[in-house]
């Protein structure tokens, strides 16, 4: 399984950096899955040009996305992904992943090009981790990082050990993941149903 944040890529680059990895299927875990800015990655367009590709296209962002429609999953505005990953949606979203992999090698896409800075990291990768599912985060130059080396990035970031005498390394993780949260995210509102965002 990898991760890979659309970013501004052209459509070309985006495809290639997939191939280079063997994807076959992208996941995408939008919440919203449309670019104001980057219209190439509109649902239909990146579904279409995967399509010629040879690349299969999977909308997961209503089980899978960062920002569900169920206002418990938020507090003073903000999400909850500890909230998130314990509703029955999103593990009907981790089960369906789980059975695709057994056929495809499956890359979830989101906007964000550093894997830190989204929840495809934060809250899927993770929960697939736990679960006992290789995880790897490609970058904008096509490199690749472990989920692990990830984690290790972000107890860095959080300036955490890797290590620690009275904590386990899922609850380091689990603290780091909070602070990243607070540092990147921002007051958001679920994403509501629309005619333009429900199709």
């Amino acid at each position: 399984m990898f991760t890979i944040g659309h970013s501004r890529h052209a459509l070309p680059a985006f495809l290639a950096l997939l191939r280079r990895h063997g994807v076959t299927a992208v996941a995408d875990v939008r919440s919203a899955p449309y670019s104001r800015f980057n219209p190439q990655f509109n649902r239909a367009s990146l579904s279409d040009a995967l399509d010629e590709g040879g690349i299969r296209y999977a909308y997961l962002g209503d089980t899978l996305g960062g920002r569900p429609d169920d206002p418990a999953c938020y507090e003073d505005g903000r999400i909850r992904y500890e909230r998130v990953a314990a509703t029955e949606h999103f593990k009907r979203g981790l089960a369906r992943l789980v059975r695709g992999a057994a056929e495809h090698r499956i890359a979830l896409m989101c906007a964000e090009q550093e894997p830190l800075d989204c929840h495809r990291t934060l809250l899927v990768a993770r929960a697939l981790d736990e679960r006992g599912l290789e995880v790897r985060h490609i970058h904008g130059d096509g490199a690749l990082e472990t989920h692990e080396q990830a984690m290790d990035r972000l107890l860095d970031n959080a300036k955490l050990p890797q290590q620690d005498l009275y904590q386990r390394r899922d609850e380091l993780i689990a603290l780091a993941v909070a602070a990243r949260q607070r540092r990147v995210g921002q007051t958001i509102e679920p994403i509501r149903p629309t005619r333009e965002n429900s199709s």
